[in-house]
């Protein structure tokens, strides 16, 4: 698979886990491709947090709108009904628990559901920003995500790198698999039938605990 088959195969598998009337914060880079593969049939509330609820699919090239992007940069647009607000009221819309659902990516993540996804030590940062808020604040946390950083694994027995925030993970969707946070572990729900579960495990530093119901992702 290249980057741009693992990135969109990442972004429609993480879009099955929307439903309908949910309000969903996509954090930035991969997160945001999340939004042109929520099925038509499903109506979801996309927010900003940088202060915009209610936002649309990606622009088409040439007709971006530079008063509309996300909190990454990126152009988006803006669906009939949508409201701007500053970040105070963003951030208190997340805080508040209205957040039904937030995709994050991540640098690192654990089995106690740990993640790390702001810095890596000796590298310059703009900082947190709202990745700590989204992740304690949000009903789920959803990672979508690259199963490892070249050679580098991603998804650990233990965190190394500083955390986000501690035990707030629900489910990891990677372009090998779909992986669920128990207290037993971490299960391996679905699996891309181009791997086997061995060049899964392989990839992974965490033991993984195979359901017994394994299906294709």
């Amino acid at each position: 698979m290249d980057k741009n088959q693992i990135r969109e195969t990442i972004a429609r598998r993480a879009a099955r886990e929307l439903h309908d009337g949910d309000v969903v914060n996509l954090g930035i880079g991969l997160p945001t491709l999340v939004t042109d593969y929520v099925p038509q049939d499903v109506h979801v509330i996309l927010q900003t947090e940088n202060g915009l609820i209610n936002m649309g699919p990606t622009p088409e090239a040439g007709s971006e709108n530079p008063d509309f992007i996300n909190a990454g940069g990126g152009y988006i647009t803006a669906l009939p009904g949508a409201s701007a607000f500053d970040s105070a009221t963003s951030f208190a819309i997340i805080r508040g628990g209205h957040v039904n659902v937030s995709i994050l990516g991540a640098l690192q993540v654990d089995e106690q559901g740990n993640l790390a996804n702001w810095i890596i030590p000796g590298k310059k940062t703009p900082g947190m920003g709202g990745a700590m808020d989204l992740l304690v604040g949000a009903q789920r946390v959803i990672l979508a995500m690259e199963h490892k950083a070249g050679e580098t694994k991603k998804i650990l027995k233990k965190c190394t790198l500083p955390l986000t925030a501690a035990g707030q993970v629900n489910l990891i969707i990677t372009e090998m698999g779909v992986m669920e946070i128990t207290p037993e572990g971490i299960v391996l729900k679905e699996i891309n039938p181009e791997f086997t579960v061995e060049q899964v495990q392989e990839a992974t530093e965490a033991t993984l605990i195979v359901d017994e119901e394994l299906k294709k992702m």
